[in-house]
């Protein structure tokens, strides 16, 4: 049986939020949306968890390593992309323990591949 993936998307910028939103959506997913870390791993506490998380670096609050490394020390067995403008970071042992890592584009298709590769749809 076909169920929609959730995806939760944790960017602190409003305009990348939307686009990703908007373009997951027209893909067939469900898209929840975090702020910055802190406000993603309140979100995990609920019942509806996500098949896949995006997570971006820079944010306020908790940057995406250091969410990262609390999602590394839970049992939480979602794979994660890092989406980021920086790819400086792909060295980073945190960025590495992720499932993906995309660097930022105006063109998502490389995202959407990743997505699809990781959790199909």
């Amino acid at each position: 049986m076909y169920t929609v993936k959730r995806i939760l998307v944790v960017e602190d910028d409003k305009n990348v939020q939307t686009l990703l939103k908007d373009e997951l959506n027209d893909e067939g997913y469900i898209i929840d949306t975090a702020a910055n870390g802190k406000d993603a791993l309140n979100r995990l506490q609920g019942d509806e968890k996500p098949d896949l998380i995006i997570l971006d670096l820079r944010m306020p609050r908790m940057d995406g390593l250091e969410t990262m490394g609390h999602l590394l020390k839970s049992s939480l067995a979602t794979p994660v992309v890092i989406h980021t403008a920086y790819p400086s970071y792909k060295n980073d042992v945190m960025a590495m323990a992720a499932d993906a890592f995309v660097v930022k584009s105006h063109d998502l298709k490389k995202l959407k591949h990743v997505i699809h590769e990781l959790i199909g749809e």
